[in-house]
């Protein structure tokens, strides 16, 4: 008996001035990845299907192109490519971020490569949160936002449901960093091999990164897990979790559990660690720092809990995937 495998549809934006070459570049990538998959005889994974979708005038975004035929279902993730000059204008630029809201309401992760996190912000969902740009605008995002925590020395800011990377060419790192969360690490790490590309192998050596579950279609559960993200999941309660979602504990304890796999402390426990992984591979703050910051007062519980889930201790996991420190000139 044939068992036919799910399809995961990712959306990739066209606008004016979006970089074809990451527009395609996206496309081919993916279906390396699906090559690697079939090679991997991943069969339990989905096939991942790419659509384009153009931003035209007096109207959202159409879908113009698709690279599998047959039914399309809701979109898991929309990937908005960089800019090499023109912009949308005023009127499509409402249009796209009605879209890119629809689009994350009903359970899609954004990702935006360089300029693109410009498209992002102007939806508010990068709102006191951290994200990542080119490193010549990100004083003008910085200005123009002045919500968004912007942290251009960080090449991928992995939140979950929002991505941002840096380079105009960063968006190979954003494509692998979705084939890691829909078909593994080793998928991941075979697609990057193929195409001779650089990829952090930590999710491949120590568990892949967090990758909540968006599309499940209970959009109570969705709207905590959204409020978790942008929040940290930092001082936060099953009472509060369940008077966002406007449920009953005991109901919410059901629901989240049935839609995320998790219950609510080791979701919040996961969002925490997954954080504290990018801030040690990306950042030079001390372990107790880092702890602090992605919300555990007893930084010895955090390194038990740190190495319960990733195997490794944080300096342990920051010596085998962190950026070098930089080095200071004496003169």
């Amino acid at each position: 008996m044939t068992v036919e495998r799910a399809v995961a549809d990712i959306g990739v934006l066209i606008y004016p001035g979006a970089q074809t070459a990451a527009v395609h570049g996206l496309t081919d990538l993916f279906s390396v990845a699906n090559r690697i998959a079939d090679e991997y005889q991943a069969n339990e994974r989905p096939i991942l299907r790419v659509s384009h979708w153009q931003a035209e005038a007096g109207g959202e975004p159409q879908r113009v192109f698709d690279s599998h035929e047959g039914h399309a279902g809701h979109l898991v993730a929309v990937l908005i490519p960089p800019s090499l000059g023109g912009e949308p204008t005023a009127a499509q630029l409402q249009d796209i971020k009605r879209w890119l809201l629809r689009q994350h309401a009903s359970g899609a992760t954004l990702g935006a490569v360089c300029v693109g996190a410009f498209m992002l912000a102007e939806t508010g969902l990068l709102d006191g949160r951290a994200a990542t740009t080119h490193w010549t605008q990100s004083k003008a995002l910085a200005e123009r936002y002045p919500h968004i925590n912007v942290q251009a020395d960080q090449p991928i800011i992995d939140d979950g449901d929002i991505i941002t990377t840096a380079g105009l060419m960063a968006w190979s790192a954003l494509g692998l960093r979705l084939v890691e969360r829909l078909l593994g690490p080793s998928v991941a790490t075979g697609t990057a091999r193929f195409l001779v590309v650089e990829h952090n192998d930590s999710a491949q050596q120590c568990g892949s990164n967090f990758s909540p579950i968006l599309g499940h279609g209970d959009a109570a559960v969705l709207k905590v897990q959204h409020w978790l993200q942008a929040s940290g999941a930092v001082d936060v309660s099953l009472p509060e979790m369940a008077k966002t979602a406007g449920l009953e504990e005991r109901t919410f304890l059901r629901r989240f559990r049935a839609a995320t796999g998790l219950k609510p402390t080791e979701y919040c426990q996961h969002l925490r660690v997954g954080k504290a992984r990018e801030m040690l591979e990306y950042t030079h703050g001390t372990v107790d720092h880092i702890a602090w910051t992605v919300g555990y007062q007893d930084p010895a519980a955090f390194r038990v809990l740190f190495k319960k889930i990733t195997g490794l201790t944080p300096s342990d996991y920051r010596r085998q995937f962190g950026v070098s420190p930089p080095v200071v000139a004496v003169r």
